[in-house]
C-alpha cells in the first residue's frame, strides 16, 4: 500500500495561482493561511492544557522540559527554550532544546541529522522519570524525534508530541498528542510557513502557561524577568509601579533593597514586610500571590 502523504505535503488549491499575483495579493494569501494555522493551534487547546498540567507535576518534582526537533520545527523549539530564562527568571536547564545535528546544524541545514533516530535516542539519555520530552515534528514522522520519544518513554519521562499531522506515525509514542491540523502549505511542503506558525504558537502557549502555573507571573506581568541592563532595570521599576500603584521612587528603593529581585520587591511592597521575610515567604510559597497570602497581605 502506498504511503499517504501528510497534509502538510499536499498541494493547496487556494494558492495554486500565487505566482501570477501582485505582491499585495501574495501577502494576503500567505497571511490568510497563517490565520488558519493559528485557528488550528487554538483547536488543540484541550490536549495542550493536559500537557501543561502533567508537565507542571513533573517540574514541581524537580524535573525539566526537553524539546526534540529538527529543521524548522527544531529551530522554533530552540527559540522558545532560549527565551524562558530571561523572561521568567528560571534556572538554565529547566527548558532544554535538543536539535538534530547540534549547534552546527542550527545555521547550516546541510548538516541537519533529522534522519538519525539513534542520535535522538542518545540525546534523550539524560532524561529521567521526572522529566518531560516534547517531540516537535510537522509531519509526525521525523526519525530523530522518534528515537528521542522512544528513549524518553523507556526512562519513564512524560512524552508529548506536537505535530500538524492528525495521523502522525509517532502518535503511539506519545502520552499526550497535540495536533494542529494546518492542512496543505501555501507553498507545497514548506512547513516553515503554516506548520511553523502553528508550532510557534503552541510552544509559546505551552511554556508560558506552564510558567504561569508555576507562579512565575503576577497578573499578566513578567515578575520573573532578569534585569540585565539599564533598560530592563527601568522596566522592572515600571512593572512594580504598575502592580502596586506606588511611585517609581518607592519601587526603585524596594528593588534596590531586594538586590534587584522583582518578586521579592513586589512582596515587600504589597505587604510592607522586610526583604528577608519576603524572600523566605517566596521560598516556602512559590509565586507572589501565594507568598503575599501567606504573609496575610492582599494581592491586587
Amino acid at each position: 500500500m502506498a504511503q499517504v502523504a501528510p497534509p502538510t505535503e499536499r498541494r493547496n488549491p487556494r494558492t495554486a495561482g500565487i505566482d501570477t499575483l501582485e505582491s499585495g495579493d501574495v501577502l494576503r494569501l500567505l497571511l490568510d493561511e497563517d490565520a488558519r494555522a493559528v485557528e488550528a493551534a487554538r483547536a488543540a487547546t484541550g490536549p495542550l492544557a493536559r500537557a501543561v498540567d502533567e508537565a507542571h507535576l513533573r517540574l514541581t518534582g524537580g524535573g525539566g522540559v526537553h524539546y526534540f526537533g529538527a529543521g524548522a520545527s527544531g529551530r522554533l523549539a530552540v527559540l522558545d527554550a532560549t527565551e524562558i530564562t530571561p523572561t521568567f527568571g528560571v534556572e538554565r536547564g529547566l527548558f532544554t532544546a535538543h536539535f538534530a545535528g547540534g549547534a552546527a546544524a542550527l545555521t547550516d541545514s546541510s548538516v541537519d541529522q533529522e534522519d538519525a533516530e539513534e542520535l535522538g535516542a542518545a540525546d534523550a539519555q539524560v532524561l529521567g522519570e521526572r522529566d518531560v520530552a516534547v517531540g516537535i515534528t510537522a509531519s509526525g514522522s521525523t526519525p530523530y524525534v522518534a528515537g528521542a520519544l522512544r528513549a524518553a518513554r523507556a526512562a519513564g519521562a512524560l512524552t508529548v508530541l506536537i505535530t500538524c499531522n492528525p495521523l502522525a506515525p509517532l502518535r503511539e509514542r506519545a502520552d499526550i498528542l497535540v495536533v494542529a491540523d494546518t492542512g496543505p502549505e501555501a507553498l507545497t511542503g514548506s512547513t516553515r510557513l503554516k506548520a511553523g506558525t502553528a508550532t510557534k504558537v503552541l510552544l509559546n502557549a505551552f511554556s508560558t502557561a506552564l510558567m504561569i502555573k508555576a507562579g512565575r507571573t503576577y497578573s499578566n506581568l513578567m515578575v520573573g524577568l532578569v534585569a540585565t541592563n539599564a533598560k530592563l532595570r527601568e522596566r522592572a521599576v515600571s512593572l512594580l509601579a504598575e502592580a502596586t500603584g506606588l511611585s517609581k521612587e518607592d519601587c526603585r528603593a524596594a528593588l534596590e533593597e531586594c538586590g534587584g529581585r522583582i518578586p521579592e520587591a513586589l512582596v515587600r511592597l504589597l505587604t510592607g514586610c522586610p526583604p528577608d521575610q519576603a524572600r523566605a515567604a517566596l521560598a516556602a510559597h512559590p509565586g507572589v500571590r501565594a507568598a503575599v497570602a501567606a504573609l496575610g497581605g492582599q494581592a491586587g
